[in-house]
């Protein structure tokens, strides 16, 4: 193999190209997913390469995230393989704390991915039965192509690697500042502004809350149903006291017991413009991936007139927006808390495992994480970090299991093996 690659760079236009064989697999992403990923094939000596498009590692925590997040689960849930949270961290971690536990992780299994390198493409070739991973990075005075070969391809990008951009009739021509949920930081500029905040998930939420405490007036648009649920329910974890209970209980009685508690500490919440889904929320979750709303005092705000729910949006007329109720409202500023997507299908060519919408075409626990030809996925299974915790120790022991047995190689090594390879020019 090795003798079928030598390296060679191309000096053209001021573009650098070149092909370099990954003596293992290559990871694309280096969020949690991808950083769980390579700590685990780094514990069963498997080489890597992770390539990442930001600059710095968890890039949509360290720069698409607000100032007041933290967790929405207990850190015991969140936590990556082979490393618990240190100790003296709080019950939900926050922003700063999270981000400083990943970086942790990294140094601690000696993960170093490349950074700027933006995947354009990656096909599996038939031919060689190899991955051909393409990406493209900027300097100032260079433009330089890499092609990377390797056996193995993991997709470590996640779910939420492209905010999504609502098309609203008049939006284009609104005169007050229109931002997506991944720019805001804080309410404080907001103060005493009049903010429409267009969705209503936990982004939404902690949004308007956060809104509202910096005095603003933000109006929270609901477009379908949800399940609001408290965080916490007497002092222990919603979320904890349902995995519990699903050991023993069929999932409707779960949801039968989750919406009684609920109940007992909210309230009514349909009596203020949240009209609860039919389908109960762990089963909501289960089916179709929609993620439960977990309180942390917005509710409160709601109930006390501070933040207001509205339906949908019909369209925006100058500084005004209509309603689909046909009400008008004057409003200074917008926040699209409107989510992300999965961008996966702009970059690898492949059908059979993924779908259009960028998610594996099945997820279980048993498939949703291994393709064929050597591809596989982290972080799809809408399970959160724990899923993606879960979907990395089995990618790394199925692809240990074959680097041990073809390699017979005991010698921990955390790096990828660079061999010289032939570049052509693309």
């Amino acid at each position: 193999m090795e003798s079928m690659f030598r390296l060679m760079d191309h000096d053209q236009d001021s573009t650098t190209n070149r092909c370099i064989w990954v003596n293992g697999p290559v990871i694309v992403g280096a969020g949690p997913s991808g950083l769980a990923t390579a700590a685990c094939l780094h514990e069963q000596n498997v080489p890597f390469v992770v390539l990442e498009r930001a600059d710095c590692i968890a890039s949509l925590w360290q720069k698409r995230t607000y100032d007041r997040l933290k967790l929405h689960l207990p850190k015991q849930f969140c936590q990556l393989p082979k490393m618990p949270f240190p100790e003296d961290f709080p019950e939900y971690p926050t922003k700063r704390q999270f981000i400083h536990y990943l970086e942790s992780y990294a140094s601690r299994f000696e993960i170093n991915p490349k950074f700027n390198e933006c995947v354009q493409t990656a096909r599996f070739d038939e031919t060689s039965g190899l991955w051909r991973v393409k990406t493209v990075s900027n300097t100032e005075s260079t433009r330089t192509e890499v092609e990377y070969i390797c056996r193995w391809l993991v997709v470590a990008t996640g779910e939420n690697a492209e905010r999504v951009m609502p098309e609203i009739e008049g939006l284009s021509e609104f005169s007050g500042e229109v931002i997506h949920a991944c720019d805001y930081k804080s309410g404080e500029k907001f103060a005493g502004k009049k903010v429409l905040v267009v969705g209503c998930g936990n982004s939404g939420m902690e949004v308007s809350l956060d809104l509202a405490n910096h005095l603003a007036k933000p109006s929270m648009v609901v477009r379908s149903s949800l399940h609001v649920m408290p965080r916490e329910v007497m002092g222990k974890s919603t979320f904890e006291l349902a995995m519990k209970m699903l050991r023993w209980l069929p999932l409707w009685l779960v949801d039968k017991i989750l919406l009684v508690l609920s109940w007992m500490v909210l309230g009514n919440i349909e009596k203020y413009g949240l009209k609860r889904p039919e389908m109960g929320p762990m089963e909501l979750k289960s089916v179709k991936g929609k993620t439960p709303v977990l309180d942390i005092g917005a509710m409160e705000k709601i109930k006390s007139g501070k933040i207001d729910v509205v339906p949908g949006i019909k369209r925006f007329n100058g500084n005004q927006v209509e309603l689909v109720n046909g009400e008008q409202l004057d409003v200074d500023s917008v926040v699209l808390a409107t989510g992300y997507r999965s961008n996966v299908p702009y970059w690898l060519q492949e059908s059979e495992f993924f779908a259009k919408n960028g998610f594996p075409k099945t997820v279980t626990d048993n498939n949703g994480w291994k393709g064929r030809t050597g591809l596989y996925a982290v972080g799809f299974t809408r399970k959160g970090l724990s899923g993606a915790s879960m979907d990395a120790v089995k990618i790394a022991q199925d692809i240990g299991s074959v680097w041990k047995l073809e390699t017979k190689q005991p010698t921990k090594r955390s790096t990828a093996s660079h061999r010289r390879c032939i570049s052509q020019q693309f």
